[in-house]
């Protein structure tokens, strides 16, 4: 799964940040669970942006 999350953003171009509508977005877009997507910006130190919850600013 690791491989499929960085394989989409490297396709997108994102390296260093992230908004969670496009975290959304992308999950959506490669068949990704959201939590996948979390955990490789965590593990890989994206920053989440925009937070539609407001737990990430």
């Amino acid at each position: 799964m690791v491989n499929q999350v960085e394989e989409a953003f490297h396709k997108e171009g994102i390296e260093r940040e992230i908004t969670c509508e496009q975290a959304f977005a992308l999950a959506e877009k490669y068949h990704i669970p959201k939590i996948e997507i979390s955990r490789y910006c965590n593990q890989h130190k994206i920053k989440i942006r925009s937070c539609q919850l407001g737990c990430f600013r």
